[in-house]
């Protein structure tokens, strides 16, 4: 049985590069992953009924950009900052300025310096994971008649009233920071994630704005009402009936299919399908349709690939292999309009989670910067984190933030 700290897709083991939907674990972890997607969507209801039982917790999805790391080399015991490199066999870490300037260029020179010397006084202890906000590219603007302080490190524009509290602490920071993941370990190679960050525990620094990424008041006002609970329910339970359709020996033969696709052939999975439609901002209305449209999706990956050889006779293996992939593909039809029906009632259940967080405001306003002028926007999403294992997945309204990364004007293109 898969459990929560299995839900974390990495990029490198037990380090927190990459999060995956609650939607595609199916996918991921085959009947396990779906299961476990269900109990995790019950967790998240018993919280917002204000549940005792629920194990889970909720931190708002910032949308910063870069990622950034910082904290203490075991190897030598100096302080450093980095980017994803971190990681590496052979860590990229930056403990000097001299170092930034052989390594990185344009606006991230500056904001590395920044961060190493502002992040240096904070009194870390092991490693930090972080989304960096802003450093000397926070703006003043007006909009709908408030005067904000903003930033735009991404897509969405975090706004805060200058008059605020909260304004006058950004507006006297050098650099804006919130912390979500902690490191542990003897080794940098060997450290593991565990989601979340103390960050009572470090020093304050006035020249240093920084988060920790909680989502505020989920047991106050955000607690959902019965009607709501039983909306949300409703989707859970049609989740698990559809579910239960699905068939495991035939599910697992397909996922063993989509195993196969690799190297020039890795854009034919369902996931990857599934991913154009997200972008082009076509929900999965229909099911049966949607897996028909598969079948294509394949063999036109299969036709690229065949037209790039230059010879007859391996034309023609490929050619074979297609036939003999989508004669198989057909077997699995049925089964594939389960899986997606599944995960349109997991999305469903989803949404009316990201409907009721959105409904409390957090720390700033957000929006997005269009050709028209802002328009308000909700946050980028939520990472809800087990509490007995530490581990999350994210929950994101994927049509939505696909649209406005579309067609939001971002901060590199003023």
């Amino acid at each position: 049985m898969i459990n929560f700290n299995q839900f974390l897709a990495e990029g490198k083991e037990n380090k927190n590069l990459h999060l995956e939907h609650i939607e595609d674990q199916i996918m991921n972890f085959g009947i396990d992953g779906g299961r476990a997607a269900i109990n995790f969507l019950r967790s998240l209801r018993d919280m917002l009924a204000g549940g005792s039982r629920s194990s889970v917790n909720m931190t708002v999805k910032w949308d910063g950009a870069p990622a950034i790391f910082a904290g203490i080399d075991p190897a030598d015991g100096k302080f450093f900052v980095a980017k994803k490199s971190v990681f590496n066999a052979t860590p990229k870490l930056y403990k000097s300025n001299e170092e930034i300037d052989a390594d990185l260029k344009g606006q991230l020179v500056e904001k590395f310096k920044t961060a190493l010397a502002e992040f240096s006084k904070l009194g870390i202890k092991g490693v930090l994971q972080g989304d960096l906000m802003f450093t000397n590219d926070l703006k003043s603007e007006t909009i709908d008649g408030i005067k904000y302080h903003t930033f735009q490190p991404n897509t969405i524009v975090y706004a805060v009233p200058v008059n605020s509290n909260l304004g006058k602490q950004i507006k006297n920071a050098k650099i804006g920071v919130v912390w979500h993941t902690t490191y542990t370990g003897d080794q940098l190679q060997d450290m593991t994630a565990k989601f979340g960050a103390d960050i009572s525990k470090l020093n304050k620094v006035s020249s240093i704005w920084m988060d920790d990424a909680t989502y505020k008041d989920v047991s106050g006002s955000a607690a959902m009402t019965q009607e709501e609970t039983k909306i949300l329910t409703s989707h859970v339970s049609n989740a698990g009936k559809t579910f239960h359709k699905i068939k495991a020996p035939l599910f697992r033969s397909f996922l063993d299919m989509q195993n196969s696709f690799t190297g020039n052939m890795v854009g034919a999975s369902l996931k990857t399908y599934n991913n154009s439609k997200v972008r082009a901002g076509e929900p999965v209305s229909n099911p049966r349709l949607h897996a028909q449209g598969y079948l294509q999706w394949v063999d036109n990956a299969f036709q690229k690939n065949i037209d790039k050889i230059k010879t007859e006779k391996n034309k023609q293996i490929l050619q074979n292999k297609k036939e003999e992939t989508i004669r198989e593909l057909k077997k699995h039809v049925v089964n594939i309009q389960y899986i997606l029906e599944f995960q349109n009632h997991l999305i469903a259940a989803k949404l009316e989670i990201l409907k009721k967080l959105n409904s409390i405001k957090q720390l700033t306003d957000t929006f997005i910067k269009t050709a028209n002028g802002f328009k308000v926007t909700t946050p980028e999403g939520y990472v809800a984190i087990d509490r007995i294992s530490g581990e999350a997945v994210k929950l994101v309204d994927r049509m939505e933030f696909s649209f406005n990364n579309f067609t939001a004007i971002k901060s590199w293109d003023k």
